[in-house]
């Protein structure tokens, strides 16, 4: 997401914090009295240097459990925080996936209040996956559509990259699936529709989240496409660098509060910029993106994670929510999901 001359630091193992002065400040004015005092983040990836080829020169060789609090520590300082943790790797490395997977694993062992996802590939023989999940205590798959057949799968259906044996099986286990959308109309398109209904239905026992505000980075996608998913039980939803107000306000009136989590989406999170929802579809403004500076000012921007809680925080006010029903998203919905010890 970061452009192609996008110059990142090197960050040394010791190093805590991306903040800068204006993120600090910006949370201080935005957020400090809108983020509770537990964040549960339920969209964030863990990962080993070696094994990704996305931008984060600017992250530890490692990025585990302690470096995630540190690293929330720039979005919400001063909070308890645990999360539901999915594994970092880049396609192109996938002889790296199982020891991406183990490292996740080992991380999440350490605290009882987090748990951690299994990443599947089309391939793989849903039984190997049940031994996998539990012989590493995981709790849910995680999928992409990098893994579809093809060169280009940003079209790709689900099943291509999902395919119903594996669903079966996280109905079975009663285990979570986080589902990144593609298709250019994400939760609008009627094929990502017709998948969602006809699998939520026929696997009541699987928990199905849906990324990224349901990849609502288009809001007019998700006015469109929620009302069709009202009364799946099953469906939920993460916030993740979804920096759309009314992606969130859509979910909240439509499917109701308690249905949504949320998400920073480390690394994503320590991006600077935030996407955009133009025309039919939506674009990424990241640093190196030239409209920064304006006729009146020369606009600093901020850590995407913040951008993308400033929008949580104007959805709930949209919405009229209470205290209760914040904290119900950034913890409660989510001890619920995976069964948080009290």
């Amino acid at each position: 997401m970061l452009g192609p001359n996008t110059k990142v630091p090197r960050m040394t193992p010791s190093a805590r914090s991306l903040a800068r002065d204006v993120d600090r400040e910006f949370f201080a004015r935005e957020l400090q009295s809108f983020v509770p005092e537990r964040v549960f983040d339920a969209h964030a990836h863990l990962w080993l240097a070696e094994a990704v080829t996305w931008p984060v020169a600017q992250f530890p060789e490692r990025v585990g459990i302690a470096e995630h609090q540190q690293f929330c520590d720039d979005l919400h300082p001063g909070r308890r925080t645990a999360g539901y943790f999915l594994p970092g790797f880049s396609a192109e490395r996938k002889e790296l996936i199982p020891a991406s997977i183990e490292w996740l694993a080992e991380q999440v062992a350490q605290r009882a209040d987090c748990r951690g996802a299994f990443f599947v590939q089309p391939g793989d023989d849903p039984e190997w996956v049940r031994g996998e999940v539990r012989r590493l205590r995981l709790h849910g798959l995680k999928c992409y559509h990098t893994m579809a057949a093809g060169s280009s799968t940003w079209e790709a259906e689900v099943d291509q990259f999902l395919p119903e044996p594996l669903v079966r099986v996280a109905h079975e286990e009663g285990w979570c699936i986080t589902l990144h959308l593609v298709r250019s109309r994400a939760v609008a398109d009627e094929r990502n529709l017709d998948w969602i209904t006809r699998t939520c239905r026929r696997y009541p026992g699987m928990r199905l989240i849906l990324a990224h505000a349901a990849r609502g980075f288009q809001p007019a996608h998700n006015l469109a496409g929620l009302p069709k998913l009202a009364g799946l039980e099953n469906v939920y939803f993460d916030t993740s660098a979804n920096c759309e107000p009314v992606a969130h306000q859509a979910i909240i009136r439509t499917l109701g509060h308690k249905r949504l989590l949320y998400g920073s989406d480390l690394p994503v999170s320590h991006f600077r910029g935030r996407p955009v929802g133009v025309a039919d579809s939506f674009i990424w403004l990241d640093e190196s993106s030239p409209v920064w500076g304006e006729k009146h000012a020369q606009v600093s921007p901020v850590l995407v994670g913040l951008e993308h809680l400033r929008s949580l925080k104007w959805a709930c006010w949209a919405e009229r929510l209470d205290d209760a029903a914040v904290e119900d998203i950034f913890w409660n919905n989510a001890a619920r999901l995976f069964d948080l010890p009290a």
